[in-house]
Formats: C-alpha cells, structure tokens, sequence
C-alpha cells in the first residue's frame, strides 16, 4: 500500500507528552523518555512534557492546557489506558475529541497482537483530533510507546494533520 506523503509539512511539528502516572517521577519515566527520544530522532520538537497523576480531572486540565497553549500540533498521553479502575485516560479525554480515530486503537492493537498475543485486548489505546490536533493515549509501557510511535503515528502525522486543518 503506498504511503501518504505531504511534502515535508510532517517535520519540525510541535510534540507535547503528558506521563500518565501515580508513581512515576521524571527521572524513572521510561514511557516519556522513549517517547521525547523518537520523536526528537524524527525531526520533531517536544515543547512540553509533565507527568499528571491518574486522575480524571488531572488529566483533562493537562489535554485542555495543550488545547489552549498557542503552540502545539500533537499530545501524547502515556498511561491509564489499560482495565485496572485507576486506568481513565480514554475517559478522561474522550469527552474532548472533535474527530475519533477509530483505526489507530484497532491498527495499534492489531500490531501488539503481533508482540504480546492475547494481552493486546487489554489496551484501550485510542486516538483523536480536537481544535486542529492530535490527540493520542498510549499504554505506559516504553515497548508500546516505541510501537505506537515508529509504526503508527510518526509515519502518518503530516498527513493526519494535513486532513484535519482542512478547510470546509
């Protein structure tokens, strides 16, 4: 299947990582690191990394200070996507989505498949755009960042935001 190409626009994007976590500080956030090192290594800048803890509202006021920030094509939120009940980022930043990106969950899970097995039906990874962004929850895991990253979003986000700053 070919690849979209959008000209370069996919370079030099704006990256925002939000750590989803109880116990996790900076200098043991594997999952942020991995995510600030590919991004980085692909061209692109992270602008803002903090970690919140799993908490509802916690959450939802960092993706809206993304939202609100003037700089910022794409949040990555790690962690909180699994079944345990501490696990509510889908819940938490579901609400904000303009756009559902149904396939990103299912092409992620379907890769993970691949890696973990039957495990992968335990992530509730999911993806978004909301105000002219991307909006994507990864599993805390440093393995399904890296997957999520390099298979998924890094190849694809020019065109992603290339369709959804589309005008009518």
């Amino acid at each position: 299947m070919a690849e979209h190409r959008d000209g370069g626009a996919s370079c030099g994007l704006h990256f925002a990582i939000v750590t989803v976590s109880d116990s996790r500080r900076e200098e043991d956030d594997r999952s942020g690191a991995t995510a600030r090192r590919l991004v980085v290594e692909a061209g692109h800048q992270v602008v803002a990394a903090r970690i919140v803890p799993d908490e509802t509202d916690s959450i939802r006021e960092a993706v809206e200070a993304f939202l609100a920030a003037p700089a910022g094509d794409v949040l990555l939120l790690t962690g909180g996507t699994g079944i345990a009940p501490r696990d509510v980022t889908p819940e938490a930043v579901a609400p904000l989505f303009e756009r559902e990106l149904p396939g990103f969950g299912e092409a992620f899970r379907w890769l993970s498949f691949a890696e973990i097995g039957p495990a992968a039906m335990l992530s509730r990874a999911a993806g978004g755009v909301a105000r002219g962004r991307a909006l994507f929850l990864l599993p805390g895991s440093p393995a399904a960042v890296e997957l999520a990253l390099t298979r998924l979003v890094l190849p694809e986000i020019g065109h992603l935001l290339a369709q959804a700053r589309r005008r009518g």
